[in-house]
């Protein structure tokens, strides 16, 4: 019995209208354009207006990349939301997203990862669709990091956006030079208190916001990312000089610079947002992604490398032939 490929067949994204540069946040932090610059590579990011939640947004990304595929609601048999940000404890925000799309059948539900998010749901979803249990699935990447931030906090309200990515899965029976290759997550526990949000539902006494210890995620992500996509690489007998483009969890420049150099890729075949769009979370492969099939650059038989690293420790990759 031979199993279905997955294939990426429509991709969609959706950012919030307003735009906040450096400058604007140096006018009430102690910071400067060029601080951020230098140590992040971010230049603006969007934040969400009040109507911009979660579910409004990854509605809106899931409506793109089902246009994209020529798709309809009776097409989605599953819906998956990677999330840490959500409107609600509960329902999960991928049943709110499955009601406003109008999708009336199948199942769905959220994935806590962080910024693995994308890549976890990713996985999960071409298992189901290798199974056989799925024909079609919604992957979602939806965040509002800004209501998580402590903006007095410079070492981290400097670095994150809002957004939401998306990306339509199908099951292909006929083409197996298509689709994903394979996946490949991770998780740590013991390294959970270097990136987390202080505090949960119930927790009345904790601050909410997003801490960091900067320093110890970017040694972790280095080494952990470096582990994933050699992984990858080997699991399918491929090398450095078989990838065609590499589009990496949206964090920090130098991150996304130093495994680019890691993988002996040209700069131009690393696909870069974080300067536009801050670390969006599990939405930034997805918006990444998005762009660089809509502008043209990613094209049919493209070979294309995603990893991410995430708070819990959480990491991982996925190959994708598109």
């Amino acid at each position: 019995m031979t199993h279905p490929r997955s294939t990426i067949d429509g991709v969609g994204s959706y950012l919030p209208g307003r735009i906040v540069t450096n400058a604007e946040l140096a006018m009430t932090l102690d910071t400067s354009d060029s601080w951020i610059r230098e140590r992040t590579g971010i230049t603006q990011r969007h934040i969400a207006a009040a109507h911009e939640t979660a579910t409004f947004m990854g509605a809106e990304a899931a409506r793109r990349a089902l246009d994209a595929a020529g798709a309809g609601p009776d097409a989605v048999d599953a819906i998956i939301v990677a999330t840490t940000t959500p409107d609600q404890a509960f329902p999960a925000t991928a049943v709110a997203i499955q009601g406003a799309l109008g999708v009336t059948s199948g199942f769905a539900f959220d994935v806590s990862a962080a910024c693995s998010g994308f890549v976890y749901g990713l996985s999960i979803a071409d298992a189901m669709i290798r199974a056989g249990q799925c024909r079609g699935v919604l992957v979602i990447g939806t965040e509002i990091y800004s209501r998580i931030l402590d903006w007095q906090d410079r070492g981290t309200c400097v670095l994150f956006g809002d957004g939401a990515g998306a990306v339509f899965i199908r099951a292909n029976d006929h083409n197996a030079d298509r689709g994903v290759i394979s996946t490949h997550i991770h998780a740590d526990g013991r390294y959970g208190d270097i990136l987390y949000v202080d505090g949960a539902t119930g927790q009345t006494d904790k601050s909410q916001h997003l801490v960091m210890n900067g320093r110890e995620v970017f040694r972790h992500a280095v080494a952990k990312l470096a582990g994933a996509v050699d992984e990858a690489l080997a699991a399918n007998h491929l090398t450095h000089s078989d990838i065609d483009w590499l589009v990496p969890h949206q964090a920090n420049r130098r991150i996304i610079d130093a495994m680019g150099k890691r993988l002996n890729l040209r700069p131009d075949q690393v696909v870069i947002t974080v300067d536009r769009h801050a670390n969006t979370s599990a939405a930034s492969i997805p918006l990444a992604l998005d762009e660089a099939v809509r502008d043209g650059r990613i094209k049919p038989g493209h070979l294309v490398l995603i990893e991410a690293l995430g708070g819990g420790l959480t990491w991982g990759s996925a190959l994708i032939r598109f």
